[in-house]
């Protein structure tokens, strides 16, 4: 296969950026940029700022930033890369733009289009595996595996096992299995929803269609659901490095493990229920809600005095609060102002939004939560419900094909700067204690 556009412009890009971060590490490597203190050593290194990432960036104010764009400021910029009838940008030209920071032309982001779709065919063994398990598998789990058994194809692995492949080279062939991966994902992922959902019943891949839109065709679905599927991945793509599912995929190929074998891991990161997991439970309290009030129209009153109870109770209100943000979150808001405009009279939206104006309020006089505004999770499930996706353990499948388009774009600049393995240091108990004592550490000279 000849070089891809984008390929070459990454390749630019690499070696251009490439001594900025030589001089930051060898020069100014000593610069202090932080402190930890015993709170963050124990409590999961919150805020320790310790992760390098240039795709995104999470601004407590302002939300999450592709390359420097807010959501909105995204998806205008991308707004000449639409299908005909659509009203999301493809995700062809949104992964251009992650990779390289620029605006793709048509043609670059038609160059990706043709590119996933001469890799998209998923091989009939991971088909073999994917069907060898008992049909009561979590759909996580199926995904999971189904990278997994991939990574026999892993250019990476072969071009390193050769012996003759140079640091500053190793990006290209994670590039290349980033590329096939992110092909793959959206007939893996069908793959497994028709297997599970739908009697066994398989829609193939259309050439002529792009990659979310070709998702939604072989779940079943129809339009407008294809502008929910690019809605859906490109919110969920990226949210810098520190989370879970990111975290886990730039910690496994620090060790020079390839995109398979790094992906997979963060899949299994992402399927817990304080990360990927949180969209399908919110549904879940939202419908609890819904039945306990007989399914009519709630009130304010009625809201209110449900979020009461379910604080007073000793539970969480889920789908609000964020270890970052401050504000509302820009994902939650992209997503409802499609559903205003598409499932204004659907009655779990409705929910959605009587919560929305009335829980920041009862968080706030509440007193123990920082942030009392919604995140993405408070609304992803609602639109699935709506139209017609309601197998609940299937959202985080979901979230997984388009959280790779962020994860992969950054384990592709992971090599390209060859970053280090990730290996932080660990203290004992003992320690703590004696350092609280005498308050703080005596730092070794």
């Amino acid at each position: 296969m000849a070089e891809s556009s984008l390929k070459k412009k990454l390749k630019e890009k690499i070696e251009a950026f490439r001594p900025r971060t030589t001089k930051l590490n060898k020069e100014l490597a000593e610069i202090v940029i932080d402190k930890v203190t015993i709170g963050q050593a124990i409590g999961g290194a919150r805020d320790v700022r310790s992760l390098v990432t240039d795709i995104s960036y999470l601004d407590p104010q302002e939300g999450i930033r592709f390359r420097g764009k807010t959501i909105p400021e995204t998806f205008t910029a991308l707004k000449p890369h639409m299908v005909a009838g659509a009203e999301m940008p493809t995700v062809e030209s949104f992964f251009w733009f992650l990779l390289t920071g620029e605006i793709p032309t048509k043609d670059e982001a038609q160059e990706v289009f043709r590119e996933w779709k001469a890799r998209e065919q998923l091989p009939n063994y991971v088909v073999d595996v994917l069907r060898a398990m008992p049909r009561d598998t979590h759909p996580m789990t199926m995904f999971s595996v189904g990278i997994l058994a991939m990574q026999r194809e892993s250019v990476f692995a072969k071009r390193y096992g050769e012996g003759n492949l140079k640091k500053t080279e190793m990006w290209d062939p994670m590039y290349e299995d980033a590329m096939t991966l992110l092909a793959r994902l959206p007939p893996l992922a069908a793959y497994i929803y028709r297997m599970k959902y739908k009697g066994d019943t398989h829609i193939p891949t259309d050439p002529k269609l792009d990659w979310g839109g070709n998702f939604a065709q072989m779940i079943g679905q129809v339009k407008p659901y294809d502008d929910v599927a690019r809605m859906y991945f490109i919110l969920h793509s990226d949210h810098e490095s520190g989370n879970v599912s990111a975290h886990t995929a730039h910690l496994v190929a620090s060790a020079l493990s390839d995109a398979y074998y790094a992906y997979s891991a963060g899949i299994n990161g992402l399927a817990g229920p304080l990360h990927g997991l949180a969209n399908q439970e919110v549904l879940g309290w939202i419908q609890n809600t819904m039945k306990k009030l007989n399914n009519a129209e709630p009130t304010k009153e009625q809201i209110k005095q449900f979020l009461w109870d379910t604080l007073n109770a000793g539970q969480v209100i889920p789908g609000y609060g964020h270890a970052v943000l401050r504000k509302t979150d820009p994902r939650f808001v992209a997503q409802n102002e499609f559903a205003k405009k598409h499932l204004p009279d659907d009655l779990t939206f409705k929910y959605v939004n009587m919560i929305y104006e009335v829980a920041p309020g009862v968080l706030t006089e509440h007193g123990k939560t920082k942030n009392p505004w919604p995140n993405v999770d408070a609304h992803s499930g609602c639109i699935q419900w709506h139209y017609g996706v309601r197998e609940w353990d299937y959202y985080t499948d979901l979230f997984g094909v388009g959280r790779a388009l962020g994860v992969l774009a950054n384990l592709v600049w992971d090599r390209g700067l060859g970053y280090a393995i990730e290996r932080p240091k660990s203290v004992t108990t003992d320690m703590l204690e004696k350092w609280a004592k005498d308050g703080g550490r005596k730092m070794d000279k």
